[in-house]
C-alpha cells in the first residue's frame, strides 16, 4: 500500500512538473511575441519620424534597423519555442497518462483489499454463527 501511494505521489509531481513546463514555455513565447509587436511599433514609428519606408534607401534609420534584427531573432526564437511547446505538451500527456494507469491500479488493489477484507469478515461472522447455534437456548 505504501509503494503505491509512493509512486502515485511521484506520478504526481512528474505531472506538476511538466505542467510547469508548458506555462513556462507559453509565457516565453507570450513575451517575446510581445516584445516583437514593440519591436514593430518602434520601427514604424522610426520609419513616420524619418519619412523612409525603403529599406533599401541610404537614409533608413539605423536605430529601425537594428529593431528589425532584434525582433527577427525574437520571432525565430518564439518558432523555435513553439516546437519546445509541443514537445513538453507530449511529455506533459505522457506523464498524465502514466499518472491515471497508476491511480487505475490503485483504485483495482483498493477494490480487491476490500472486497478481501469483507470475505475475512463474513467467513468470521458465518464461524461464529456456527460455533454459537449449539449454545442458543430459547430463553
Amino acid at each position: 500500500m505504501k509503494s503505491r501511494d509512493t509512486l502515485i505521489r511521484l506520478k504526481r509531481f512528474q505531472v506538476d512538473e511538466k505542467r510547469r513546463q508548458v506555462a513556462q514555455i507559453e509565457t516565453m513565447i507570450a513575451e517575446f511575441e510581445r516584445m516583437a509587436a514593440d519591436l514593430d511599433r518602434e520601427i514604424l514609428h522610426e520609419q513616420e519620424r524619418a519619412g523612409i519606408h525603403d529599406i533599401g534607401h541610404y537614409a533608413y534609420p539605423t536605430y529601425a534597423k537594428a529593431a528589425m534584427g532584434r525582433r527577427d531573432n525574437l520571432k525565430r526564437s518564439a518558432d523555435e519555442l513553439a516546437g519546445q511547446l509541443t514537445d513538453a505538451q507530449d511529455a506533459l500527456a505522457a506523464a498524465f497518462e502514466e499518472l491515471k494507469k497508476v491511480e487505475l491500479l490503485e483504485e483495482r488493489g483498493a477494490s480487491r483489499d476490500r472486497i478481501a477484507e469483507g470475505s475475512r469478515e463474513q467467513a468470521e461472522l458465518d464461524r461464529i454463527a456456527l460455533s454459537g447455534r449449539g449454545d442458543l437456548h430459547p430463553f
